[in-house]
């Protein structure tokens, strides 16, 4: 029997992917104590600024902001610290070649839950340029505007 994917995102990197191009993708695990996870499941995550770094061959997450569960008893717990990624050899050596690579970095773009578990996708990405992401802007206002002539058009018949 096949089991159900449970896929609730909890937090997006929405200022990601208008300020990078992603080239590559990679799903990670994540080290979490439980007052992070509970937190987490409630919303309270945030990914703004966040990036990841490679150090002796371990993946690492800086700057995730996760906010203090509030029936939590754990003092010491800070908001934005060091998270280690739970990723295959493969994958690390792989992300670390690409960041030695000029204009390149790994981001987080996602924080979400896969069968009871939460995971993350690290995006390989190289920065836009400003024409670019005017360009990303016009071509989604243009889809836009062609889904609302077409509706318009399906509604007249």
């Amino acid at each position: 029997m096949k089991k159900k994917v449970d896929s609730n995102i909890l937090a997006q990197n929405k200022k990601a992917f208008h300020d990078y191009n992603v080239l590559e993708k990679f799903e990670a695990g994540i080290v979490l104590f439980g007052d992070e996870v509970k937190a987490l499941r409630l919303g309270s995550g945030n990914l703004k600024g966040a990036f990841v770094d490679v150090e002796n061959e371990e993946a690492f997450l800086n700057g995730m902001h996760v906010s203090k569960y509030k029936k939590s008893s754990r003092k010491e717990l800070e908001p934005v610290r060091k998270r280690k990624l739970l990723l295959h050899k493969k994958e690390i050596l792989k992300i670390l070649g690409n960041l030695n690579e000029k204009g390149t970095t790994a981001i987080p773009l996602s924080v979400y839950l896969k069968n009871g578990l939460i995971k993350i996708t690290v995006g390989i990405c190289r920065g836009k340029k400003l024409y670019d992401k005017r360009a990303t802007i016009k071509k989604r206002e243009q889809k836009l505007e062609i889904s609302r002539e077409l509706k318009k058009f399906k509604n007249s018949l």
